[in-house]
């Protein structure tokens, strides 16, 4: 009997024990290893919430299976705050105390020059002198731009001075053109100033309104307006050093040259062409108006 019959109840090698050692078996296919223990189906989180969402350490997970990860919600970006929000309560408060004079202040001027060109009603009658004290003379209105017959002259204001020179002799100077001076700083200037566009207008014009045919004042509006043309003069004057060296200037005339307009041809119109005059009586200056002092 062969010794390695497999039949035989002859005791096994060692080798053949552990399956080493026989070489006529066949070789066996790889089989899939297997769990010791059989495969669970999946079971629901007990720890899952009511709404459906899960904590973040089961979010995580260790087990198998598809894992549901909720993110964390995004926290709003909030926006720097700029403009008035930007301000302090402190700045806030002075802001709007600042804004509400404001707004007064224009209201009032809105109302006080509305009441000047209104035409006459309670208001004005009892109120006139607050409010011609404050339009006039920087913020006057009329309505000749709307006129029917707009102004179809041309007025040129000129004044000479009498002064006394260092050696004290009293001589008169020629003419100012003061007009022509203003007209020569506008020409050409595009943006000219207040003063030379209107100062001496409106004081001619408020003198004109103020005074009658003989130059005589009517009423306090019309001193004053002397005492505003008396000033205008000796500043001018002062300006084109028309005192000369040593000199001051003592008293001040004024005149007027008003020529037409000339029409256009096609209206067939006639005007001369010959100037008016107008001359004022001297004025004399007070102390503090004369060249040193307006200097």
């Amino acid at each position: 009997m062969d010794a390695y019959d497999t039949g035989s109840d002859a005791p096994r090698g060692r080798d053949e024990q552990e399956g080493r050692g026989a070489p006529d078996q066949p070789d066996q296919p790889d089989q899939p290893e297997r769990s010791d223990q059989p495969d669970q189906p999946d079971q629901p989180d007990r720890s899952d919430r009511s709404d459906g969402t899960r904590t973040g350490s089961e979010a995580v997970g260790t087990g198998g299976g598809p894992r549901t990860v909720t993110a964390e919600p995004r926290q709003a970006i909030v926006a720097p705050r700029t403009g008035f929000s930007a301000l302090s309560p402190r700045y806030q408060v002075g802001a709007v105390v600042a804004l509400a004079v404001v707004a007064v202040a224009v209201c009032a001027h809105l109302g006080l020059v509305f009441l000047h060109v209104a035409p006459s009603n309670t208001l004005t009658k009892q109120h006139g002198e607050v409010v011609d004290e404050w339009v006039f003379p920087e913020f006057e209105q009329n309505w000749k731009l709307f006129a029917p017959n707009p102004l179809q002259q041309n007025v040129s204001v000129q004044v000479r001075a009498e002064v006394s020179t260092a050696d004290g002799a009293i001589r008169t100077t020629g003419w100012y053109d003061l007009s022509a001076e203003d007209g020569q700083g506008i020409d050409g200037n595009p943006l000219p100033s207040h003063t030379q566009q209107n100062e001496l207008r409106r004081a001619w014009d408020f003198f004109v309104a103020t005074h009658d045919s003989d130059d005589r004042p009517v009423g306090l509006r019309g001193t004053l307006s002397e005492d505003y043309l008396r000033r205008i003069a000796v500043l001018r004057l002062d300006r084109n050093a028309a005192a000369g060296p040593g000199g001051v200037v003592e008293r001040v005339q004024y005149r007027s040259r008003t020529t037409n307009v000339e029409p256009p041809s096609w209206s067939g119109e006639k005007v001369s062409d010959r100037p008016a005059y107008r001359e004022l009586p001297w004025w004399p200056v007070a102390a503090g108006e004369k060249e040193g002092d307006a200097a």
